[in-house]
């Protein structure tokens, strides 16, 4: 009987899977809809289960196979207790499943398994530091309160710099002009579209606030030395706990190591691998879960 070992990286827009057999040796990979468990944990195994199916059609296997898997999950949400305990209580169709956050996935695989540190920005953002069986955690208690350093923060701040910008207070940049030609230089547009506006709406201006920086554009430039002290100040609480080795990832954290000050740079390392192998590393070992279903 051969066993198989699968990764999983499940967020609110995606959920990716990769197959590996006993032998390390990649099966097939697959990717399905939202595996946030904060979403709704029945939702999360449909996506789980459906990224499987389409790992297991890559490689050739057939569903049978499902009962010698052993699933590593990386998923968001999973810090909540509560929802953590309803997802693991579902049935299962698997040999065993193995949930902790996606953070803690990226982390291990960052650092190949050895203890370390991240910070990821992307939309969102939270920093964690793996020492031996204690992780500490900063950040990523979701936008709007949490999520400093990240994109949705810096498209808010950018929005509200716009509307001082629209109303004379703050000066009128490229930057500025680009975004109210967005809502068709429409205030009335901006504020309804705050109203429903999720993390991700908010971050889909970074990467022009990126390239208007580059441009010399005052509020681009202002914009990402904010998001720096932001991203710096998670730097430093990693490190105060002992982190010397931490991987930027994120598409926000991978763009901004250049603003950081060097003391900080020099704490940088290439992250090993991704969030998915990282699961792949702790499937099967339910030490790695990060709560107890008997757990009070």
């Amino acid at each position: 009987m051969t066993n198989y070992y699968v990764g999983i990286d499940g967020g609110g827009t995606s959920c990716r899977a990769r197959i590996r057999n006993e032998l390390g040796q990649l099966i097939g990979e697959g990717k399905s809809g939202s595996a946030n468990i904060l979403l709704g944990v029945e939702l999360a195994m449909d996506s789980i289960i459906s990224a499987i199916e389409e790992a297991v059609e890559q490689g050739g296997l057939s569903k049978s196979t499902f009962e010698n898997m052993h699933v590593g999950l990386a998923l968001a949400g999973a810090e909540q207790k509560s929802a953590w305990k309803a997802f693991m209580a579902q049935p299962h169709p698997f040999a065993s499943i193995t949930l902790n956050t996606d953070a803690y996935g990226a982390c291990i695989g960052a650092h190949n398994g050895d203890d370390g540190a991240i910070m990821i920005s992307g939309t969102g953002s939270c920093g964690i530091f793996i020492r031996g069986n204690e992780q500490f955690v900063v950040g990523g208690r979701e936008f709007p309160i949490s999520d400093q350093g990240s994109g949705a923060v810096m498209g808010l701040r950018l929005i509200q710099q716009v509307l001082l910008a629209h109303d004379g207070i703050r000066t009128m940049t490229p930057l500025a002009t680009f975004v109210l030609n967005h809502f068709d230089n429409c205030i009335d547009s901006i504020v309804e579209w705050s109203k429903t506006a999720k993390p991700r709406d908010y971050g889909q201006f970074s990467p022009q606030i990126f390239q208007f920086a580059q441009q010399g554009d005052e509020l681009a430039i202002s914009l990402l030395k904010q998001t720096a002290e932001d991203i710096e100040m998670f730097l430093v609480a990693l490190n105060k706990r002992g982190a010397t080795r931490i991987a930027l990832m994120g598409g926000i954290a991978e763009r901004i190591k250049d603003w950081l000050s060097p003391p900080v740079q020099s704490w940088i390392v290439e992250p090993h691998s991704d969030a998915i192998e990282g699961a792949i590393m702790f499937a099967g070992k339910a030490e790695h879960n990060l709560y107890t279903l008997d757990q009070e």
